[in-house]
């Protein structure tokens, strides 16, 4: 699929304008649609609406009104109402709008002081009689990085039912020198504000900036979103109780800064607000039905409840000049290390065997890092002829990084590798349902087909882990060493990873099988682009794993 700029003023097939050319039709207004329209978290009879109003005077309450009409313009369904957004929500705007039919496609709209938004295309969730079911999965946008291509590629599907976002929509970084900033076009895609975000008007900033990009607008405008945060929407390697990026000392109280950081997102993402007494890492956890064939489960593993990363120089114990390995491990499998407290766990249980008894196909796992064991010493699997093109440093880097394997312990410890009982304990809920667990994951900025096990070696689930829009992986480290062939060489749960490719996977449900196609785009560092499957894998209902890739 070659994608041409200069054509794609329209999303295809929904005869929606692009957000480019609504700017025009705004630039004489006394206010702005400058952020494009959104929906979200979509249900069998309602569907949440956003958008962003730049007013001409900031302070002032500015008053709106929504429609939202039927695509196939059957007698009834319309729906329209009005509100007033203001600075204490940084003249964000979100409807739930209720009474909607089930499986019916909807075209939506916003106006305010005589300018009108661009139109957004949306759906709710069907009831029954579902034959497929296609989601785009997506995570991890460094904006300096590159162009949003990925994005663009997802607004020109022919067909999407929703888009999964597993996190790090934006990232925490900036000023020069910053994660990103060595990029091509990073002079261009500065971040703002220009330097590291702590305080609720500099995440809100990010947000807007992120959402002026005309290519995650049309994503955004193509099909309901249905999103989960992951780090960076905070701060890299976040825990319940603080996070790698943040220095009390300079950057204040984490508590005060995840609450801003939590403000800004739910202000500026098309997610459902809490339910009464619900705090807003509770809310984050949800589920969604597409029919009778499939549920996704929306889970929250990166501040509600997880405990602290441990961290090999920190947490090795060293007796008589020696690491103490087995002290480590001992902390490493203590059972109350959690990604997830009780309270979720219970809530994941109570909706798989929902899932499992209404005859669901599937259970879709939306989580932000990688679920398999990725352990494996990568020194050991590499050929000679391949060791043989390390320098010293990239060695170097992997000596650090098998250090850990040669001790009998995982070295990336913020994903499930960093809590074994946990994910047992998750494990143990798929069996209990006799759930057809499909797991999908963010964060590593690489394509993963994998086939997750327990620790008595049962096959459990698929995990299929989406790569980049645009961050950067570790594939570049040795040029022609293709890192993603040893990893998964290395790790018996990895059929496949991709350390390059910057893309999404677009997940097609049926009754028969579960695909996984990996949809790289060719650039991310020129506006021009094309789009391609770079592997496709297949799971059956059957359990027998997944299936060797197509190529193509």
């Amino acid at each position: 699929m070659r994608i041409d700029r200069r054509k794609a003023l329209a999303l295809l097939g929904m005869g929606a304008a692009a957000p480019t050319g609504a700017k025009a039709r705004t630039a004489l207004g006394k206010v702005a649609f400058a952020h494009g329209v959104a929906s979200g978290d979509p249900l069998q009879d309602k569907v949440v609406l956003w958008t962003r109003i730049t007013p001409a005077q900031l302070g002032r309450p500015v008053a709106y009104r929504w429609r939202l009409n039927p695509v196939d313009r059957r007698a009834g369904g319309a729906k329209a109402g009005e509100g007033v957004t203001g600075p204490d929500r940084d003249y964000t705007v979100k409807v739930d709008v209720e009474g909607l039919d089930p499986g019916r496609a909807y075209t939506f709209e916003f106006e305010a002081e005589g300018v009108t938004s661009p139109i957004g295309r949306t759906r709710t969730l069907p009831q029954a009689g579902v034959k497929d079911v296609v989601l785009a999965v997506a995570s991890c946008s460094l904006y300096p990085n590159g162009w949003f291509n990925a994005y663009r590629a997802i607004a020109d599907l022919p067909r999407v039912d929703a888009v999964l976002h597993l996190g790090d929509y934006i990232y925490e970084y900036g000023g020069p020198g910053s994660y990103g900033m060595d990029s091509a076009v990073a002079g261009e895609r500065p971040h703002d504000p220009p330097r590291e975000i702590v305080s609720l008007a500099d995440y809100r900033t990010r947000h807007a900036q992120y959402k002026s990009d005309p290519d995650l607008q049309a994503a955004h405008a193509r099909a309901p979103w249905i999103v989960a945060w992951d780090d960076h929407e905070t701060a890299n390697d976040s825990w319940l109780n603080g996070a790698q990026n943040h220095q009390p000392a300079e950057e204040g109280d984490w508590a005060a800064r995840k609450a801003a950081a939590l403000k800004a997102y739910y202000e500026w993402m098309p997610i459902r607000e809490p339910a009464a007494g619900q705090s807003l890492t509770q809310a984050a956890a949800r589920s969604f039905r597409f029919g009778d064939l499939a549920s996704v489960i929306m889970v929250e593993t990166r501040i509600g409840a997880r405990d602290q990363q441990l961290d090999l120089k920190r947490d090795l114990p060293m007796v008589d000049g020696k690491p103490d390995a087995a002290a480590f491990r001992a902390k490493l499998n203590d059972p109350e290390r959690r990604m997830m407290g009780p309270a979720q766990e219970a809530w994941i249980a109570r909706e798989l065997a929902a899932s499992v008894e209404a005859g669901h196909a599937w259970q879709v796992i939306g989580n932000q890092v990688v679920m398999a064991r990725v352990d494996g010493n990568l020194r050991a699997a590499l050929k000679p002829e391949e060791a043989a093109r390390i320098g010293p440093i990239p060695m170097s880097r992997l000596n650090r990084r098998d250090q850990a394997a040669e001790l009998g312990v995982p070295a990336a410890l913020d994903m499930w590798d960093g809590y074994p009982a946990d994910r047992e304990r998750l494990y143990g809920l798929f069996r209990q349902a006799k759930a057809r667990p499909i797991v999908v994951s963010g964060d590593s900025h690489s394509f993963w087909a994998n086939d997750l096990h327990d620790a008595e070696g049962r096959r459990v689930a698929a995990e299929f882990g989406t790569t980049g829009i645009t961050s950067p992986g570790a594939g570049e480290i040795v040029d022609g060493l293709d890192w993603g062939e040893v990893i998964a060489r290395a790790n018996r749960e990895v059929l496949y990873n991709n350390q390059t490719a910057k893309g999404f996977v677009l997940l097609t449900l049926s009754r028969e099988a579960a695909t996984a196609e990996m949809v790289g785009v060719s650039t991310i560092t020129a506006r021009e682009f094309t789009a391609a499957p770079v592997k496709r894998f297949v799971v059956r209902p059957d359990g027998t794993g997944l299936s060797a890739p197509a190529e193509g």
